[in-house]
């Protein structure tokens, strides 16, 4: 007896749907980079104030050389954020990094909103010099902008901020990587120091 013979169907080449599905697969790529914006992000810094403080904190004991001093500075910067990519963009924090003449790196966190009033009623004269806030957790929809006042912290004096290597702000984003602008030498109004002496008990 013979062994039955069954109908083999013919081999289909695979070549061609393959070739074909990577054509597809690369004018798609191409068409998203095509038409997805490469900067997730453009920021302007409008306008930088800075706001030297001295404070002297008096002892109350009568040896030489007790009374401590403190100088710190505000950075007032006003920055504009546009979207530029085809999603909304949520602000989540803003940090800046000093890298001083001498190579030190000092980090900040940028004033939370609710700590303004304490801080404008400790210095007054800080209250005009400020805008509305750039707040975290601020929406900005694709093609629109937001802009408000960054203002910063650092304890140092106004000739170690104007010395300075760099000062960077970096604003931190929930659903994309963060960006940076550096905050220009030459880009600040300096405002008159104030000197604060406060009694410890």
């Amino acid at each position: 007896m013979s062994e039955p013979k069954f109908a083999q169907p013919a081999r289909r080449n695979l070549l061609a749907p393959v070739l074909v599905a990577f054509v597809i697969m690369g004018i798609a790529i191409a068409l998203v980079v095509r038409y997805t914006p490469h900067a997730v992000a453009d920021l302007t810094i409008l306008r930088t104030v800075v706001y030297p403080t001295h404070v002297v904190y008096k002892s109350d004991t009568l040896v030489v050389g007790r009374d401590q001093t403190q100088d710190n500075l505000y950075v007032l910067t006003t920055l504009r954020i546009e979207d530029r990519l085809n999603l909304p963009i949520f602000l989540k924090d803003f940090t800046a990094t000093l890298t001083t003449a001498d190579g030190e790196e000092l980090k900040t966190s940028a004033v939370e909103k609710q700590d303004l009033e304490n801080l404008y009623t400790t210095f007054p004269a800080l209250r005009p010099l400020s805008s509305a806030p750039l707040l975290r957790e601020t929406l900005i929809d694709p093609g629109h902008s937001a802009e408000g006042m960054v203002l910063l912290h650092f304890p140092v004096t106004e000739d170690e901020w104007n010395r300075r290597r760099a000062a960077t702000l970096l604003i931190d984003l929930y659903h994309q990587g963060p960006i940076s602008i550096t905050i220009p030498q030459s880009d600040h109004i300096s405002s008159s120091k104030t000197h604060k002496t406060v009694e410890q008990e």
